[in-house]
């Protein structure tokens, strides 16, 4: 069996898309995005006391890259990853860890807007910087949905892959903060992809706790 812990909004989410898409077997468990995440039990688990944390055959796995190419690789059959000597896996592996580039900003972006919960904390520069940041990666995904080859639908000429599922959930968090305007080609590969049941079924049910409690997070004036 397959355990996902999971907290809804998070980067837990790109590997519970992927399972959703490899359709699989599998469970949740949801956390709550508090210090339980610290507590004994957890770091067991994931010793930075972060999520995902990924329970597969006694074996324990925590970075959300990490378990993206590893099952990719188990459950080759779904046509989600790019193995060695494919045309595709050099961008593949690229493609798969640039969500990170993305989330790291992100995550700052949290922290300044949800985590820091004092304004006199909270910094409209940093909030600027971050945002701007987010946006040159939205420019790096654009030029490469732009690039004129056939099927460029998707990141890979290759067609859909975990790539884009690694990714788009990266943008769905980062659009808490910047918006697609001036991206076309971003938002129209954004659309496609969360059109797909796997995303759907990824996002946050009625019951779950939310990290965003807005759709968006303005940039206060400083």
């Amino acid at each position: 069996m397959i355990t996902l812990h999971h907290v809804p909004q998070s980067r837990s989410m790109r590997v519970l898309w992927l399972l959703h898409e490899l359709d699989v077997d599998f469970r949740v468990v949801e956390h709550p995005f508090d210090k339980s995440l610290r507590s004994p039990e957890f770091l067991t688990l994931s010793p930075a006391g972060r999520v995902p944390a990924l329970e597969i055959d006694g074996e324990r796995m925590f970075e959300s890259g990490a378990m993206v190419e590893y099952l990719c690789e188990r459950f080759p059959d779904a046509g989600l990853g790019r193995g060695p000597g494919d045309m595709d896996r050099m961008a593949w592996l690229v493609w798969v860890h640039f969500a990170e580039t993305v989330s790291q900003h992100t995550a700052a972006l949290t922290q300044q807007h949800v985590a820091l919960y004092e304004e006199w904390m909270r910094s409209p520069t940093v909030m600027k910087l971050e945002a701007a940041r987010v946006k040159k990666c939205f420019a790096a995904i654009e030029a490469r949905l732009s690039t004129p080859v056939e099927n460029r639908d998707y990141l890979l000429t290759s067609g859909f892959s975990a790539a884009d599922i690694a990714v788009g959930q990266a943008v769905y968090m980062a659009l808490h903060f910047a918006r697609l305007d001036g991206f076309p080609e971003t938002a129209r590969w954004y659309d496609r992809i969360t059109d797909r049941g796997g995303f759907r079924a990824s996002l946050p049910g009625p019951e779950s706790g939310l990290i965003y409690n807005r759709d968006f997070y303005e940039v206060p004036d400083a």
